[in-house]
């Protein structure tokens, strides 16, 4: 029931229906997906029918933009949703592109993300606190990015860790062979099932390991705790 159907547009799921001390995430508060020039104009309307009032980008701003075969929806679909621009990596950073580069088709680079750029992970989730409900969060894949903030906010709300790494392995296999990221390389593009197993056992620790020392990366990046009780209530409040 998490997995949210939009047309073709794979790798898109709730965040609600996950097991907290406090009683399940909700659904229709916060829901993660790839680029969104991949809706079609069925899966823009699809996506307002869940709820949608908010799209949060985690790219940044030169990744932007249709390419060949994307689709070409009506644009009064936008209408009376928000679409806010939100990076969380700056490639022009030097101390990033060299830590980063590559491993940001996986987990590992989260650490340094969070140590580089700190503010540029916080100002991103005070922008998911003060969002309205509705909210889908996306990158290119829906894996990376998306994966680290959903990781923050999962994790923040109570979820277990080994939960969070599951719904992060679901975008693994979710976009396994799915056509290239571009302008991003995107290796994972060319896997069979084999090699996503292979990636899971690697990265599946790394992601319950980032997610079971969240309060150190809260205060790595410098949430107030009034941040952090907001997006608490986002996922857990009726």
């Amino acid at each position: 029931m998490r997995r949210l159907e939009s047309d073709g547009y794979r790798n898109c799921r709730d965040l609600g229906g996950l097991a907290t001390p406090s009683g399940p995430t909700r659904p229709g508060r916060v829901a993660r997906g790839p680029r969104r020039e991949l809706l079609t104009t069925t899966g823009w309307a699809q996506a307002r029918a869940w709820g949608l009032h908010t799209v949060i980008d985690l790219r940044c701003t030169e990744e932007i933009g249709a390419r060949a075969g994307d689709p070409s929806p009506d644009l009064a679909v936008l209408d009376g949703i928000d679409v806010i621009l939100s990076p969380t990596e700056d490639h022009a950073n030097p101390e990033f592109r060299q830590a980063c580069f590559p491993i940001l088709d996986s987990p590992e680079y989260w650490p340094h993300n969070v140590r580089i750029l700190p503010g540029m992970v916080r100002r991103t989730l005070e922008t998911i606190a003060h969002a309205r409900p509705g909210i889908l969060i996306h990158c290119g894949a829906g894996r990376d990015r998306t994966g680290m903030i959903t990781t923050f906010l999962l994790a923040n709300a109570g979820v277990a860790p080994d939960v969070i790494a599951d719904d992060y392995a679901e975008s693994v296999r979710a976009m396994a062979g799915a056509p290239a990221n571009l302008p991003t390389q995107d290796r994972q593009s060319l896997w069979n099932s084999n090699d996503v197993a292979d990636w899971l056992g690697q990265v599946v620790p790394l992601v319950m390991s980032f997610a079971a020392e969240i309060d150190r990366h809260m205060r790595r990046v410098g949430l107030g705790n009034d941040e952090r009780n907001r997006l608490r209530s986002l996922l857990l409040t009726a």
